[in-house]
Parts: structure tokens; sequence; C-alpha cells
């Protein structure tokens, strides 16, 4: 992807029923935003409308308090030649980032907590071949950091402090040969409610979803019908409520068509949606909550009931050719 200084979190959109009813293309009004920084960003995570973090390539991350109207860009001492692919930010002090490198150590938590004058290193992989993807919180103290499967296993990582992170390794489903996730930004795990958590597979012959109901200390492993082979698989996964989710991917290295697959019983079955309005391999995706459908194609807020029952998808696609991710929006049959 070509390095930019703005960050534009769409680029366009698309209204899409799963239930084979299309609506009328719907473009967003965009905001380009000076990031400060010529570095690629990668991952984003915002705390509410005002306070945003983003981090990427040369161990940089860039954070605004203003809604976007400046961003302040910084790079975390000791990690220049890393890269950021997750970001957890829980307010304008506090936020954790989940490098990648070249070396085995090189994957590593940093956190802040004053708004990062100061980075702490809460964890240092030394398991060889071990590659940490994404990580996803319940609370600012609780949540876990997923790792591709070394030898048969996933190395599994849970903090219940917010400080210390510990292998929960032996509660994890045994891999399938090969079995991996892919970054996706940090979209390949989710967390939901107090103790779900869902995280997305591919790499090997059959794409997965490694599920948790307990906060991590019991897994089980769900087949889902996207392709999957060494280039292709789940690459993100989101649920908006402990029942209702989505899966979405296809293939990475031809990146010819979208994936996607939603399941209404927490992960346990799952069912391919009607073709996704996008060419590429999905990335990313996300739900957008308080938002519904009206006759004439418009978004609009919903009351509490109609929030309960449609929810928009974000879908971001896999870059094509070095150019930038395209996002599209479209509707997951309720």
């Amino acid at each position: 992807m070509k390095k930019s200084t703005i960050i534009v979190f769409l680029i366009t959109a698309v209204t899409f029923a799963f239930a084979q009813t299309s609506f009328a293309v719907q473009q967003p009004t965009l905001t380009p935003q000076a990031s400060g920084t010529t570095q690629l960003l990668i991952a984003v995570s915002p705390v509410n409308s005002q306070v945003v973090w983003a981090a990427g390539t040369g161990g940089t991350y860039v954070v605004t308090t203003d809604g976007g109207n400046t961003w302040r860009a910084a790079v975390v001492p000791g990690a220049e030649s890393l890269q950021f692919r997750d970001v957890y930010a829980v307010s304008d002090q506090v936020s954790y980032l989940l490098s990648i490198g070249n070396n085995t150590t090189d994957f590593r938590i940093y956190k802040t907590v004053d708004g990062g004058a100061h980075w702490t290193i809460e964890f240092t992989n030394e398991l060889a071949n071990a590659f940490y993807d994404c990580f996803a919180f319940w609370t600012p103290e609780r949540g876990l950091a997923h790792s591709d499967s070394v030898d048969g296993v996933f190395p599994e990582l849970r903090t219940t402090d917010g400080r210390r992170w510990y292998s929960i390794a032996q509660h994890m489903p045994p891999a399938l040969p090969g079995e991996a996730s892919f970054a996706a930004s940090g979209t390949c795990i989710t967390t939901q409610g107090e103790r779900n958590a869902w995280v997305a597979t591919g790499g090997s012959t059959t794409a997965r979803i490694l599920a948790t109901q307990d906060g991590g200390d019991t897994w089980n492993a769900y087949d889902t019908p996207l392709v999957s082979n060494g280039s292709a698989g789940g690459v993100s996964v989101a649920f908006r409520d402990p029942w209702n989710g989505i899966v979405g991917g296809g293939d990475l290295s031809t990146n010819t068509s979208a994936d996607a697959a939603t399941s209404n019983d927490g992960g346990v079955t799952w069912t391919l949606t009607a073709k996704p309005p996008v060419s590429g391999a999905i990335f990313c995706l996300a739900y957008v909550a308080g938002t519904r459908h009206s006759h004439d194609g418009e978004f609009s807020g919903g009351d509490d009931e109609d929030r309960d029952l449609e929810r928009a998808v974000i879908v971001t696609i896999f870059p094509d050719s070095g150019e930038k991710y395209l996002s599209e929006r479209f509707w997951e049959e309720a």
C-alpha cells in the first residue's frame, strides 16, 4: 500500500442485503486529515468520537484528541524497525500496541499510561516461529493475543490485569497443519460482552473459527464454508451480540473474489452469504452500531429495537497492484 499523510476510514460505500435485495449506492462524506507521518498506518482504535489512536510501520503511532482536527505522531523508542499490526486504545492516556518484526523477540506488546510519553514492554516473544497477528480486549485489563500455530499448537496469550501476559496454549484446540491467521489490521480476533471471543483462521484445508465463552478458559473450533488454503481462509471476524456474527475472507494471493459467511448461533455453524458487493478478498470488517436502513436507501439512526434488528458492516478489501484499501458498506440480514 502506498504511504500517505492522510487517514481515510471510508473510501466508498455500498448498501447490500444478504437477502438478495440491493439498495442504492451511498457515497460517504470524506474528510482528509493530516496524520503527521508518512509511515504506513495499519491499525486504528477509536475510544470515542474525539479520541482515536492508530499505528503502523517504523514503530509509529498517531493520536488525536479533537476528532481528527489535529494528530500527534511519534515513534516508540526501541521500536523503530518494527511494525505495529494492532492497537487498542483505552483513553487519550492509555493504549496498547502489538508489534511484529523479522526476529523472534520482535513480537511484543507495549503499553502507555501517559499518552505515549513512556512505553512499557509487557510481553516479548521467545517462541521460535510464533507470529502474533492481533489482540482484543473485554476491558482495559482483560484481553487476548492470538498467534499462528506452532507445531500444532496455538500459543495464545491472556492478560487479566493489563500488565502481565501468560500462555493459555493448553486451553486451545489442536491446530490443523499450517493453520494460521491473517493480521487483518487487528480484526482476526474479536471480543464481545464479558467473556466471548472469536478468532478467524485459514492457511490449511479448512477455514475455522476458534471460540470461547468463558474468557479463554475453554475453546472450541468450528468449520466455516469459506475457501481455505495456504493463502486463503477466514481473515476477519466480528460479532454484534453473543449469537450473530460475520466472517470474511477469500484468497489473498489471487484477490479475485470476496468470501463471507454469517452465524446466528455464536459461531457454531456458518452459512455463506450472497456474494458480497466487492471484488477483492475481504481483509477487514466491522459492524456499525446504531444504524438502520430506510426504504429510500438512506442510512439513519434507529431506536433501540431497530438497532437490535439491523447492523451495517464496513468491509475493507485486500489492496491490489499497490493501491490503497477500498472500503465498502453492506448489510447483514438480521
